[in-house]
């Protein structure tokens, strides 16, 4: 069953050390709950047991022998299915990518996590090239929702978001352009931390929006987002967007204490809005208070043109993937799922002059977002409106008309975590969402982990885990 075998990163790496478990144990655990709910559950496109056995086998070597990688040795990850490993093909959930894309090849991303110990179970599901929703015609495992398989799992990450909350893996990688770490970590009530633009290298990475796109990590616990950071984080040559920017020890930023920490709530749009839950509302304001009875300063504060931020986000996206697809969308339209090419197609009935609007528009917004940042150290939001709809009322259409409160900060580029801080009635996961300035993951994880040291949210377990023993 799922409490017998640790939940987070952080308590299978003291038991690794310790003794009372192995990396095989942990790791074939893993595979079995992975061989019983994987169809149901949609988190994987290939499952890589012959290496991940391998891999535990030569981490309790090391172990054994003295040697000490760090704290995700033996530890067992999924992989998004847009970012080249060795050991797995890339498919992008997509007949269309080329079969030789990534081959052989690890991404600096995997590469690191690799070198640090960890292994890799598998390649998780996203939804097509990281955008749109599964079309079922085309053959790949539709991913779902882990507290209610009738609902959707979030995208695009989706696999790695549900996985990690079932038990399927202990962590992650997904990427997000406009929510899709943060969109699945809201859905399956774990963590997601999507990163500063250009602190985790993306090359190696399918791409969805070029200055948009990142790579972040997805665990139970911010304390878990803030060990596989500490590995994946870092300038590559190999991309040129990725920053030359030290990387500080992010664990030893969590101190428990958020005692005079000035946190920003903007009540227009982000809780005001037409179709914000009230249920949502209500759990992230009472996460709030939490934070604020630990010794943070709240003061309500406001987002200007927080609403025209998403306009400019899907604007930039659009175009962007557009132009990385545009010749497969000419030659090979049917390959792509129906409702990837419907929105991706979406870029070519924008025009330079649009494309070029938004960037003006998208450096005004950062300096009036920096502006706010003046006088608070984090911004606290919802991650998303509702609960997880169900899978057959999600459409391109709802997804347009929806309040977006996770795509500003990708246009910004700023760092950004989903903390679970409640369930609906309907027994779904709330999430709270909480924003920091440029480079400032050691502020929103520290933030993230004080919650989750006074609340329990990010360790409830789907009821879909136990069906193991069924």
């Amino acid at each position: 069953m799922s409490h017998e075998l640790p939940l987070t990163i952080k308590d299978a790496a003291a038991a690794l050390r310790t003794g009372t478990l192995t990396s095989v144990e942990l790791t074939t655990g893993i595979l079995k709950k992975t061989s019983k709910l994987n169809e149901a559950l949609g988190t994987y496109v290939t499952v890589t047991e012959e290496s991940a056995l391998e891999a535990a086998t030569a981490a309790d070597k090391a172990f054994a022998e003295g040697v000490d990688a760090g704290p995700l040795q033996g530890i067992p990850l999924a992989v998004k299915d847009i970012i080249a490993t060795r050991d797995a093909p890339t498919t992008a959930n997509s007949r269309v990518l080329d079969p030789e894309w990534g081959k052989d090849v690890d991404a600096p991303v995997v590469a690191r996590l690799r070198e640090a110990g960890a292994v890799f179970v598998g390649k998780s599901t996203t939804s097509e090239f990281a955008c749109g929703m599964p079309d079922p015609d085309k053959g790949f495992l539709i991913p779902r929702n882990s507290w209610n398989l009738d609902h959707t799992p979030g995208g695009s990450s989706a696999g790695t978001g549900n996985g990690v909350s079932a038990g399927l893996a202990l962590g992650g990688l997904g990427t997000d352009t406009g929510g899709s770490v943060r969109f699945p970590a809201a859905m399956n009530g774990h963590t997601g931390l999507k990163v500063t633009f250009g602190r985790v290298p993306k090359n190696g990475v399918v791409p969805l929006g070029y200055t948009l796109d990142s790579v972040g990590p997805m665990a139970r616990s911010a304390y878990d987002c803030a060990l596989l950071l500490e590995v994946m984080a870092g300038y590559d040559p190999g991309d040129v967007y990725a920053a030359k920017v030290e990387v500080p020890a992010y664990t030893e930023a969590l101190t428990g204490s958020v005692e005079g920490t000035r946190i920003g709530v903007p009540m227009p749009y982000f809780f005001d809005v037409d179709g914000l839950d009230d249920e949502v509302r209500a759990g992230v304001l009472a996460a709030v208070d939490v934070l604020k009875e630990a010794g943070a300063a709240v003061a309500e504060t406001e987002i200007p043109y927080a609403k025209q931020a998403k306009v400019a986000n899907s604007v930039t996206m659009a175009a962007e993937a557009y132009s990385y697809h545009r010749d497969n969308l000419v030659h090979r339209w049917t390959d792509y799922g129906c409702h990837t090419r419907i929105t991706i197609g979406r870029g070519a009935l924008f025009s330079a002059a649009d494309y070029w609007q938004a960037q003006r528009f998208r450096t005004l917004f950062c300096r009036k977002v920096a502006e706010v940042f003046s006088s608070c150290d984090v911004i606290v939001t919802p991650t998303w409106a509702k609960p997880a709809p169900r899978s057959d009322e999600m459409s391109a259409e709802s997804m347009i008309h929806s309040p977006s409160f996770t795509g500003p900060w990708n246009l910004t580029g700023l760092p950004a975590v989903a903390v679970p801080c409640g369930f609906s009635s309907s027994g779904l996961p709330i999430s709270m969402q909480i924003v920091g300035k440029p480079f400032a993951e050691a502020t929103v994880l520290r933030v993230a982990d004080a919650y989750q040291r006074a609340t329990d949210w990010h360790l409830r377990v789907p009821p879909i885990a136990s069906q193991l023993d069924a």
